[in-house]
């Protein structure tokens, strides 16, 4: 069952942040992971969305998710992230597997 990370992001410190983004692309893909997209300038259709970077990503299935997630390798790297910016990040279902 395909899933996706949605992750919407206040990063207030881009130097530190850019730790973070350097070594995530090294880690995602060892896991099944694809990055989707990145926009650091999300058009609001409606609502508010006091975001400065929107982040989507795809696994293969939800246990490959929390495999990466929980990786000692992405734990070592998140902690820039938790440094520099503050996120709200869900976890949905692909289309195909979602109950009507």
């Amino acid at each position: 069952m395909t899933v996706y990370v949605v992750a919407k992001l206040k990063i207030n410190d881009r130097e530190t942040y850019a730790k973070y983004s350097d070594g995530f692309m090294d880690i995602l893909p060892r896991y099944g992971g694809k990055l989707l997209s990145v926009d650091d300038g999300a058009e609001v259709i409606e609502g508010d969305w006091p975001y400065n970077r929107t982040v989507l990503l795809e696994f293969p299935d939800k246990a490959g998710m929390q495999t990466w997630y929980n990786s000692p390798e992405y734990r070592d790297l998140v902690k820039h992230r938790y440094a520099s910016s503050t996120a709200e990040i869900a976890l949905i279902k692909g289309w195909q597997d979602v109950e009507n």
